[in-house]
């Protein structure tokens, strides 16, 4: 069986900083919220965020929960991430003052 390299979607960089900026973190903050703080850095974010690298799919499915969308708006170029952000606004507002609760503090 060969490799074959995959698709990358186009403007999944820049749907994953919207889900960012839409949640009112840095990178940083981002990746305490995803729970990645031993697996991921502020670093890796940036090159998901400039189309650099992709994000392995456990990883997609955290931002897009996080954001309360489905995974399929983060990796479809022809599906819109803000529209899907106004959809449900009321989940995504929970999920995400759950999960800022759930976060270490800063020391």
């Amino acid at each position: 069986m060969g490799r074959n390299s995959r698709e990358v979607p186009a403007h999944l960089g820049e749907k994953l900083t919207q889900v960012r900026k839409q949640l009112g973190v840095s990178q940083e903050g981002l990746v305490r919220l995803l729970g990645l703080s031993r697996k991921l850095t502020r670093n890796e974010v940036s090159k998901y965020e400039r189309g650099i690298r992709e994000p392995a799919l456990s990883v997609l499915l955290k931002y897009a929960r996080a954001a309360g969308v489905n995974v399929e708006v983060l990796m479809d170029d022809d599906l819109d991430l803000a529209l899907a952000f106004h959809g449900d606004r009321t989940r995504a507002k929970r999920q995400l003052n759950s999960a800022k609760k759930a976060m270490p503090k800063k020391k």
